[in-house]
């Protein structure tokens, strides 16, 4: 069972998976960080500094915190589009990248290329022995 365990942990799959999570975990905090000290003081500027999280209501013994609700789902739409505008950003410097390369061509191993040097030295010393 030890070894099953071992060689699930170590397929790449399992692995590239963490490595997501890790990195995507760090960009949430960044992201989050974003919206929270950057973002939401400008939108609280913007609407008259306006603090949803403190809108309640009760009913009976209950207290109904709908300013939070509306707070997160100010907070989501923010990240989200933050995120969006991030993948535009990288979807862009990739296809950049990639128009790049495609303009270079495909490149030789410089072993093919050392091999077709030598080539067109032998056809070039055989042209002038001829």
């Amino acid at each position: 069972m030890f070894k099953e365990f071992k060689k699930f942990i170590s397929r790449g799959n399992v692995m590239d998976m963490a490595v997501g999570v890790i990195i995507g975990s760090a960009f949430g905090k960044i992201v989050s960080s974003l919206v929270d000290n950057i973002l939401m003081p400008l939108i609280g500027v913007l609407i008259g500094g306006i603090d949803f999280s403190g809108l309640t209501f009760q009913v009976k013994d209950a207290v109904i915190s709908y300013g939070i609700f509306i707070q997160s789902i100010l907070d989501f739409l923010i990240i989200a589009a933050s995120i969006f505008c991030m993948m535009k950003i990288l979807a862009k410097l990739s296809h950049k990248k990639k128009t790049e390369e495609e303009k270079e061509g495909p490149k030789k191993p410089e072993d093919v290329i050392l091999l077709e040097e030598i080539r067109d030295l032998l056809k070039g010393t055989t042209k002038k022995d001829k």
